[in-house]
């Protein structure tokens, strides 16, 4: 077998091209654009698809790395901490709490799918919770921590098989947003708050006026420095145990750095970092769904798709009948059930993908895109964690003798 890997800079270029590859794709098929599927998840699945036929025919195989990617997802959720004003989180607070709440109820509800899908499957039920929220709504990081910690109580090849399903999970996430939403919209006949309409609208007008290079390079010192020093509060958490994804300090300093800047009376460019969060939201979504390496999936792709299949349905009723309704049935509840459904799949950027597509196509929802980020980037890793260890002490699964 012959290996390429892609580094630096060429891996940057292949992630633009495969995003206008996925543009294009989305706008010649009505499917694709009727139903808001991302431009990224579009192109990613194409390029993943041709790197799985050159893989499969030419023995070759092509790697990417992926530091670039990583980088990006910082840079996202910096910005994200960068827009969130007290303000604004105070207005969102019941929101929140009412979102988080059946986020809680929905991670059970995964979980009960998975171990019981699992156990008719004849497989060791503890596969179940990797079938489940530790895959699904924790994504990529949860599934890897929780693999090795399982691989060495006993449960073989955890990490791979949980890997699969955050794959699987980030591509069904990124699909059945946009349908979830314009399924909402139209059966209930609903449509954005034009007020919120008006004022956006004014917001676009005074930022249309040019930006000074100034502007540009003081908002990019503002990020950086969000990150140096989420990097710093990091290293210093680490010191004394306590261990927090990079990205979340980045945004906890960013919301502290944004609120003090207008305590203060100085304005951030938000034209700037409006910019920023789109480009490295998109960008990290390409290399993402570029990256993935299909064969890895394909010994095990029954039982996965059967476990798959099953937690879309789940999703898919939960954010229609539960989600839409209990955040108030109506325009930005239908967005946040988009939202909801890239998050409680694939990960927070691609609930806010969905988002995205939905609120260019119908209108903003600021209340959304203030409680899916909040929500997926911190309260909901807490939460699954006690609903995973509450699983794991089950008699179900620890009498299978694998420790969690």
């Amino acid at each position: 077998m012959t290996t390429y890997d892609v580094v630096g800079a060429d891996v940057l270029i292949i992630a633009i091209i495969v995003w206008f590859l996925g543009e294009f794709v989305t706008k010649k098929f009505f499917f694709l654009s009727n139903y808001n599927i991302p431009s990224a998840v579009t192109g990613g699945l194409i390029c993943s698809l041709i790197i799985t036929f050159i893989y499969s025919v030419f023995d070759i195989q092509i790697n990417f790395d992926m530091r670039i990617r990583d980088l990006m997802l910082l840079i996202f959720f910096t910005t994200i901490g960068l827009s969130a004003k007290f303000a604004l989180l105070k207005a969102g607070g019941k929101a929140l709490a009412i979102l988080l709440g059946v986020a809680t109820v929905f991670l059970i509800l995964q979980d009960i799918t998975g171990v019981l899908l699992v156990t008719l499957l004849g497989e060791n039920p503890a596969y179940g919770l990797f079938g489940g929220s530790i895959s699904f709504a924790g994504g990529y990081g949860t599934a890897i921590a929780w693999g090795d910690v399982v691989e060495q109580g006993g449960l073989v090849k955890a990490k791979e098989i949980g890997i699969a399903f955050a794959t699987f999970g980030l591509i069904a996430g990124g699909v059945i947003g946009g349908p979830i939403a314009q399924y909402l919209i139209r059966k209930h006949k609903i449509q954005a708050n034009t007020s919120e309409i008006t004022s956006i609208e004014d917001k676009q007008n005074l930022l249309t006026k040019p930006v000074h290079i100034s502007g540009v390079l003081g908002s990019l010192l503002v990020l950086a420095i969000c990150m140096e020093i989420g990097d710093l509060v990091n290293r210093m958490l680490f010191s004394n145990g306590v261990t927090l994804p990079g990205f979340l300090t980045a945004m906890m300093i960013g919301i502290v750095i944004t609120n003090s800047a207008d305590l203060f009376k100085f304005q951030l460019n938000e034209k700037v970092i409006d910019r920023a969060a789109e480009i490295s939201l998109q960008i990290f979504l390409s290399m993402s769904l570029m990256s993935m390496q299909l064969w890895v999936l394909s010994q095990a792709v029954g039982p996965i798709l059967l476990v798959l299949i099953a937690q879309v349905l789940v999703m898919t009723m939960f954010a229609v009948h539960v989600i839409f309704r209990v955040m108030g049935k109506d325009y930005d509840a239908s967005v946040i059930a988009s939202g909801f459904a890239g998050l409680g799949l694939g990960a927070t950027p691609v609930g806010i993908a969905n988002m995205n597509a939905i609120t260019t196509k119908y209108g903003p929802s600021p209340k959304a895109f203030l409680v899916i980020p909040l929500v997926g980037a911190f309260f909901i890793d807490i939460v699954n964690a006690l609903v995973i260890k509450f699983f794991a002490n089950l008699p179900i699964i620890s009498q299978t003798g694998i420790s969690f």
